[in-house]
């Protein structure tokens, strides 16, 4: 291993190496090694660049491509693990470029800083991680679309506050989380085209006095443009706070969609049951099956939200252009990206194979609540009683069929009739859970109808964004 003092990447200004506890301190080779691959294949674009525009000679530039390539082979073979005395992955590559083609190596940093170097790598990083998640969403909406098509006439009882409301088609529900994910996923979508601007040529902060040509290495690593202002390229982070914030969204969606199934197991609800290849027992109570990967879901939202409040907090007092405050948003995308995906893979597995809806207990529940009470009140508002005195008068229907033990169901014709003459045989069709959710035919609704319509929309959508492209 070389020695710290040997291996600083700054000027001969300096008259001794950093203290070993502050070279610790300073070093990202430990985190940002992540990136290796991406600093090599801008390193790559750069050195063509430079053979384009003839700062460099092309038979040099073809040394570098080629020099950089062997490093990644190094890399993935286990041969190239840089140590501390790296200080960051991009002088690491640097330094090993050397070793290997000595002079030549050395003019690969020319016309480029580490700060135009770093937000290029990250960009690149980030392109490939929100490609990754949006096709993580789509197999997560594959799953409840699936799902949704078999329970297009399951009930389940809706709710308000935690406490019964109406009822609904389950596949009506399932399709709220899908209307959630295509938002997310067009989201990541619009902020991929923030990430893909190339800050590469902005060098430390001023721009550069070679004839670089920015838009050549944008092409060639498939940036959609470049950064108008080098300040702005160096320092701008907003692209990872976008992320961040989509992020986030994501795991409000997955944790909200994690809580409903941790209740749906439990012995009060019993309206899933989990296998076996997706939930864990008690250390010490044998009957037990507990959830975790909906635990564990909705326990790792912290995180992302905590990365993001991380990056708001850094950015708000950095002056232009690079500070080294900016280290630390690598960490917080790096561990964004993972938890995001690693949550995304859990729910879809547990979503497809994980569990099973016990239809026979939801047709159960949604037969013994009041969740039909409004459908009375719409009932007599049909019939020419103005909706607020329905509403009254349901209520005191309600009231005195609780106190006899009573479901609206089990009164009598004569009952109805006494609470009002407008009632006849048909309330009984009315009220009866099916003919509930049938009714409610109004577009977007839960009526079965509606259903089917907006889950083949759904369908339609996702195999379109299947076939699309960023």
């Amino acid at each position: 291993m070389a020695n710290p003092s040997s291996a600083q990447t700054w000027s001969q200004r300096f008259e001794s190496a950093l203290h070993p506890v502050i070279a610790q301190f300073n070093a990202s080779i430990g985190f940002d090694i992540e990136l290796i691959e991406y600093d090599l294949t801008g390193s790559q674009a750069h050195a063509q660049m430079l053979a384009h525009t003839g700062i460099i000679s092309p038979e040099e530039g073809d040394q570098l491509v080629q020099g950089l390539e062997q490093i990644r082979q190094e890399y993935r073979s286990g041969q190239f693990q840089p140590g501390i005395e790296a200080e960051d992955v991009h002088f690491a590559v640097e330094r090993r470029l050397t070793e290997l083609l000595g002079d030549v190596g050395k003019k690969l940093h020319t016309a480029r800083s580490r700060n135009d170097q770093v937000g290029t790598d990250t960009r690149l990083y980030l392109r490939d991680q929100i490609q990754q998640i949006r096709q993580q969403i789509l197999d997560f909406q594959a799953v409840l679309l699936r799902q949704a098509s078999q329970h297009v006439e399951t009930l389940i009882p809706g709710y308000t506050h935690l406490q019964r409301a109406q009822p609904l088609s389950l596949a009506h529900h399932l399709l709220a989380y899908v209307e959630m994910m295509q938002r997310d996923w067009l989201r990541l979508g619009e902020i991929y085209h923030r990430v893909n601007i190339s800050p590469l040529g902005c060098g430390a902060l001023a721009g550069t006095t070679f004839p670089i040509d920015r838009h050549y290495s944008a092409q060639l690593l498939q940036f959609e443009s470049v950064y108008a202002n080098s300040l702005d390229g160096v320092s701008d982070r907003d692209f990872a706070i976008e992320f961040l914030c989509a992020a986030s969204l994501i795991m409000v969606h997955l944790s909200r969609f994690s809580e409903e199934i941790i209740l749906w197991a439990s012995e009060e609800f019993g309206f899933v049951t989990l296998r076996d290849s997706c939930s864990t027992g008690s250390s010490i109570m044998p009957q037990k099956k507990n959830p975790d990967v909906p635990e564990l879901v909705r326990g790792k939202v912290g995180r992302v939200f905590g990365h993001l409040q991380a990056l708001l907090v850094m950015m708000k007092g950095l002056p232009l252009a690079y500070n080294k405050d900016l280290q630390e948003d690598k960490e917080a995308i790096f561990d964004g990206v993972k938890t995001v995906q690693a949550c995304l893979a859990a729910i879809t597995i547990l979503m497809d194979e994980g569990l099973e809806f016990r239809t026979q207990r939801l047709n159960q529940a949604v037969a013994e609540d009041f969740s039909n009470a409004t459908d009375v009140a719409d009932y007599l508002a049909a019939k020419g009683v103005p909706f607020r005195e329905a509403y009254n008068l349901v209520g005191k229907v309600v009231k005195t069929s609780l106190a006899a033990g009573k479901l609206l169901k089990d009164l009598t014709l004569e009952e109805w009739q006494a609470l009002h003459p407008a009632f006849a045989a048909d309330i009984y069709e009315a009220i009866a859970p099916r003919q509930v959710v049938a009714a409610r035919n109004s577009f977007g609704g839960t009526g079965f109808d509606q259903v089917r319509q907006s889950l083949a929309k759904a369908q339609h959508r996702w195999q379109e964004a299947v076939d699309s492209k960023i």
